[in-house]
């Protein structure tokens, strides 16, 4: 018999280069570019989330999430992430190409068609969910940028965790709609092909329009950021007096949003402060107003039980009490013009290599260029009521002390205070991570149990308890002595002592004591007014004679140790 199949032509087998799809070069470009953005994004956006109170589904990637300087690399990466979607809104549009992602495509949804094809229309939804997802992402950092927090935070966590979501639907529905070829072709690339001519000039365009969009949206931002000006006051401001004073009048204040503190009115985080400052003569006065629902000066208290004394706040052992704890207010000059308080911010559970790890495994505060920043904190408790404010300095990494380095200690990175004595101690002593879970060894008992209990009122029953101004929960040195078991057995259980105890009426020494305050609150507001000279007091010191041009941050605490309202925008400080 005749072979009927010797003339039929060969049929050739697809070959892998016949078989290799291709992507035009540029969108190669951008879809790596955004992804590499979008990555580093969402990874030191969830180490930034992971650090929130009552945080849950970051902390499942801590033991893959990066450490260190976690701001910088978030506002950048999302400055990239933006740039590369102008681009690419330029590209489909200078390149006629929005029919890539065009919404009539979803229609084959609704159709009884190939499978194949209902794949490439689930490719175009999800490329508009991304759109949606990263716009979300945009308009709320930017927000939250400038202060805003609340609903603006959970919409902007819900956009990340969607986006994470997004990734993986991203690759599984391109392989579905065209398997290992479909996701390879991205690493492949040929010139873009309009009407069969092959044109470069829609990518060019594409990059001359990103570069001056993301300089556009950088200068926006440091054209527009608040100024505080200190000008020359007629008059010299008696601090005791508080904003009452003459010397304030007419001088309109700077508002500075913080968020993402704990506490705060209806536990919102959020503290509105105000910035207000002036020179007379050779000093500087800065006055500041903040929100803050209740005044809390207990800071740890110890109660006696059956088996001994107790402290009565939660996490003393981590360095991260937010129940009993006094209310403070802190305030960085810095001349750097880093992300994340200038540079100083660093997270993670060990961020700084070769140092040992802060005991809250929440990061640390140090520079690392070198550079020293200005600090003043004041503590209601500890001085802060008696007209004192703690003057201490963001640098380098400390050499940490035998005690830091087993882990007793709290190691605390460049975040240190300047020469001089602190007025307070604590009224037990301390144990390492893991501690305080019995009772505890108390150093001072009250001279006079009777006035001690006086002087503190009304016992608290929460730290939300309202403390009137009368009230104190802390000892001067001459109202306790040392502790004996012989004073502890006339001391009935139940009492409550205060847990800090002050010498040198609560003032500070040497150039740890260089800041003066007055301090009230009232309706909901804590009012501090600050004085300082001129000219540098400490080697750390920034000079605020005329022609100082430095950057502010503030954050205010509401009976928390750490957790306190930030804001990442600084305020311009402006001597004249």
């Amino acid at each position: 018999m005749t072979d009927m199949t010797a003339n039929r032509p060969a049929v050739p087998r697809a070959t892998a280069r016949s078989r290799l799809l291709r992507s035009d070069w540029f969108t190669i470009v951008v879809h790596w570019t955004s992804a590499i953005a979008m990555f580093l994004s969402l990874f030191t956006g969830m180490r930034i989330a992971a650090d929130g109170i009552g945080a849950v589904v970051p902390r499942w990637f801590l033991p893959i999430l990066f450490q260190g300087d976690m701001w910088t690399v978030h506002f950048y990466a999302g400055l990239g992430l933006f740039g590369s979607a102008t681009a690419y809104l330029v590209y489909l549009k200078a390149g006629a190409l929005f029919d890539r992602n065009s919404l009539k495509k979803l229609r084959v949804l609704a159709l009884p068609t190939a499978a194949r094809l209902k794949w490439g229309a689930v490719n175009v939804a999800l490329h508009w969910l991304l759109y949606a997802l990263v716009l979300t992402m945009f308009v709320t950092g930017v927000l939250m940028y400038t202060g805003r927090g609340g609903w603006i935070i959970v919409v902007h966590r819900i956009a990340a965790l969607g986006a994470i979501v997004y990734i993986f639907a991203h690759i599984l529905a391109h392989f579905m709609y065209g398997g290992w070829w479909q996701l390879l072709r991205i690493f492949v690339p040929q010139s873009l092909k309009l009407g069969g001519v092959a044109t470069g000039r829609p990518a060019w365009l594409a990059l001359a329009a990103m570069v001056p969009a993301v300089a556009a949206v950088a200068a926006i931002d440091l054209k527009t950021r608040d100024t505080l000006t200190m000008r020359a006051s007629a008059t010299q401001p008696d601090i005791s007096k508080l904003l009452d004073d003459p010397a304030w009048a007419g001088i309109a204040p700077v508002l500075v949003r913080t968020a993402q503190g704990a506490g705060m009115a209806r536990g919102a985080g959020e503290s509105l402060v105000e910035l207000r400052a002036l020179r007379f003569d050779d000093m500087a006065y800065f006055a500041f107003r903040w929100e803050d629902p209740t005044r809390s000066v207990a800071r740890v208290p110890l109660v006696k039980r059956d088996d001994g004394w107790h402290l009565m706040a939660d996490h003393v052992d981590r360095m991260d009490v937010q129940d009993y704890y006094d209310d403070k207010f802190s305030v960085l000059f810095t001349k750097s013009e880093a992300f994340g308080d200038g540079g100083i911010i660093h997270l993670g559970a060990q961020p700084a290599a070769g140092k040992p790890k802060p005991m809250n495994e929440r990061g640390l505060h140090y520079t690392e260029d070198g550079s020293y920043n200005e600090m003043w904190q004041w503590k209601s408790t500890r001085g802060g009521m008696l007209g004192s404010m703690d003057h201490q300095y963001i640098g380098p990494p400390r050499e940490p002390t035998e005690r830091e380095a087993k882990g007793v200690d709290r190691y605390q990175g460049g975040y240190w205070n300047y020469d001089g004595a602190s007025p307070y101690t604590y009224n037990w002593v301390s144990e390492p991570v893991g501690g305080y879970q019995g009772p505890v060894k108390v150093k001072f008992l009250p001279r006079d149990l009777a006035a001690t209990k006086a002087a503190m009122g009304a016992p608290l029953h929460s730290p939300e308890d309202q403390v009137t101004e009368s009230q104190r929960y802390w000892m001067m040195d001459t109202e306790v002595v040392p502790y004996t078991a012989e004073g502890d057995a006339a001391i009935p259980v139940g009492t409550v002592i205060p847990g800090v105890v002050l010498k040198n009426n609560g003032q500070y020494t040497g150039e740890r004591g260089a800041l003066k305050a007055a301090v009230k609150w009232a309706d909901g507001h804590w009012t501090l007014v600050v004085s300082r000279l001129l000219k540098p007091v400490g080697k750390y010191d920034n000079s605020f004679e005329p022609g100082t041009a430095l950057n502010m941050y503030v954050a205010a605490y509401d009976h928390t140790q750490t957790r306190h309202t930030r804001h990442q925008r600084p305020v311009k400080l402006r001597v004249e």
